[in-house]
């Protein structure tokens, strides 16, 4: 896997990890879950910005929010019985979908 690729795929985790710890921070009062979102979005971006020496910033970002948003969706409907009904899915599906036309077959994603 291409370097920025791997970057893009650790700061995706990243603000993964850092969205979910957002509700058990309670609005920042909670401790230990508001630093988990504070050096969760710090890697991230760290990691995004070493993502945008290979990968065009459009594209980086499209991938990074797009599977960050079917992530988000996901872990709230296993972990926080959140319901996803047809349309959520069909909009997850959607973002899956432009996530692999941009990866297999842009030329601006080139890394």
């Amino acid at each position: 896997m291409p370097r920025g690729l791997l970057f893009l795929a650790g700061a995706i985790a990243a603000e993964v990890v850092a969205t979910s710890a957002l509700k058990a921070s309670e609005g920042f009062t909670r401790l230990w879950p508001s630093l988990v979102v504070a050096l969760g979005y710090g890697v991230a971006f760290y990691l995004l910005s070493l993502t945008l020496r290979t990968i065009p910033v459009g594209i980086a970002y499209a991938i990074w929010s797009g599977i960050g948003v079917v992530l988000i969706a996901l872990i709230g409907w296993a972990v926080l019985k959140q319901p996803l009904d047809a349309p959520a899915l069909l909009g997850i599906a959607l973002i899956v979908a432009g996530v692999l036309v941009i990866q297999l077959f842009s030329k601006a994603s080139a890394h």
